[in-house]
């Protein structure tokens, strides 16, 4: 991902990131959208959640429900003011039109496309939908809108109709929980995400601003309460990101303070649940050392990688109440060495060599498993697309692609789900600095492998 600068919706120039509705007559009825209390004292790198979406009352299921479906996941043009606008959706594999999904808005930067938001761009399919599809684990649809001239100047509130208009194609057609709508974005996206909050607040279950430059989406009402989580880099005018945070603070009646932020050159981020704030409208903020950010990683400031963020797990978190899964770190014990699977030198750079080693506590030795995918020192076990027998195995940046993906089998081998070669050491030796490599599964002792 790279930063370019633009123009949103004919303000100064912000720095930027490249990388249908059912109303509801009664105040009963709206009130079925509102998020479960939540009171939490402030906490580094842990966000306090609404409640699970079982404590909210189910609202009226939409006219998708129960209905054979004719939407299909993959990109989809309707007519909305006039105009041609398009989407992409996401629906679970295993779709089932009497279950009520969760129904989530991804919107794109300045200069993004909803290809971008819909794939995972650079950091493909582990960020898809900004991380969250998998984090979903099929309990919901995703939907990816392309914005005009790839942003969201929602002039005459022409965005919000778009909005509009897509939930009710959706709805018509897919079963969707009408409790369990959320909005989130990067930048242009984010205060995209803030206009549908200030609009359409009875529509939202919650929104997530990620570094957004100001509400230049406009923000048409924007008194009512709605459920805000705001993440912020502090050296990315923080004062806007506080400006944009305490409507919400205000709007959701929770008690004013000054959270903390970290420090410049700390590398980190600080969590914060405010206090106070009316039952089903918590306000969270995040903010992060580093600057105009979607994907900030803890202990690497200014470093960029959707893959490795914390960010979408705190946002996961924040709109389902649920945890993401939390990998278990375990070493890799090679059986005929007894050495294990290290990264050589402790070295986090793109194509270091992997190596076996006296087992110790070090963490270039300590893996975590995401899917089928090998983790590391914030990177992915990997060798190069077209590897054959006696490439080397390395390092690099988490793409998603199958070369980066293994599997753990039975007999204590570790397979390449492209190429089927099995993790090896070098020559059957048992020395330690051998290299590892990639070679034709025959399960010697040198391509067993057992967790440490």
């Amino acid at each position: 991902m790279t930063e370019h600068n633009h123009t949103e919706n004919g303000s100064t120039p912000v720095t930027k990131d490249n990388r249908a509705h059912r109303r509801w007559a009664s105040t009963a009825a709206a009130a079925a959208l509102l998020l479960a209390g939540v009171t939490a004292t402030t906490t580094a790198s842990a966000t306090a959640a609404p409640a699970p979406p079982d404590t909210v009352t189910t609202a009226a299921a939409t006219a998708g429900c129960g209905k054979a479906p004719t939407l299909r996941s993959g990109t989809h043009t309707i007519q909305s003011g006039g105009k041609n606008r398009s989407f992409i959706l996401s629906i679970p594999d295993n779709y089932n039109n009497t279950y009520q999904h969760r129904l989530v808005f991804g919107f794109h930067w300045l200069g993004g496309t909803m290809e971008q938001v819909a794939g995972g761009g650079s950091d493909g399919d582990v960020y898809a939908h900004y991380g969250l599809r998998r984090l979903a684990n099929n309990t919901a649809i995703f939907v990816a809108p392309q914005g005009l001239n790839n942003g969201w100047g929602n002039s005459g509130g022409e965005d919000v109709a778009f909005v509009d208009a897509m939930m009710k194609r959706i709805e018509d057609d897919l079963c969707v929980d009408t409790t369990q709508r959320f909005a989130l974005g990067f930048s242009y996206g984010g205060a995209m995400s803030i206009s549908l909050a200030c609009s359409r607040p009875t529509m939202f279950r919650a929104i997530a601003a990620i570094a957004s430059p100001g509400e230049i989406s406009g923000c048409a009402g924007g008194t009512a309460p709605v459920a805000y989580m705001g993440i912020h880099g502090i050296g990315d005018n923080i004062g806007s990101g506080r400006a944009q945070r305490d409507r919400w603070v205000r709007n959701n009646g929770c008690t004013a303070q000054n959270p903390p932020e970290p420090t410049a050159g700390s590398a980190t981020h600080i969590t914060t649940a405010y206090t106070g704030c009316r039952a089903g409208y918590p306000v969270v903020w995040a903010p992060f050392d580093g600057g105009h950010q979607q994907g900030p990683v803890d202990g690497c400031r200014g470093c960029e990688s959707g893959a490795r963020s914390w960010v979408k797990g705190e946002v996961w978190k924040f709109f389902t109440g649920e945890q993401p899964p939390v990998p278990t770190t375990f070493r890799l014990r090679g059986e005929a060495s007894g050495r294990c699977l290290d990264v050589n030198g402790a070295n986090s750079a793109n194509g270091t060599a992997m190596i076996i080693w006296d087992c110790g506590g070090g963490t270039n030795q300590q893996f975590t498993q995401n899917n089928k995918a090998l983790q590391v020192l914030g990177k992915c076990l990997d060798v190069p697309a077209n590897a054959t027998a006696g490439t080397a195995v390395r390092i690099q940046s988490c793409t998603g692609g199958t070369n980066q993906q293994w599997n753990l089998n039975d007999n204590g081998t570790i397979s390449n789900a492209q190429n089927g070669l099995c993790l090896d050491v070098n020559g059957a030796s048992t020395a330690n600095g051998t290299a590892v490599i990639v070679w034709t599964c025959h399960t010697g002792a040198n391509q067993r492998w057992a967790r440490a």
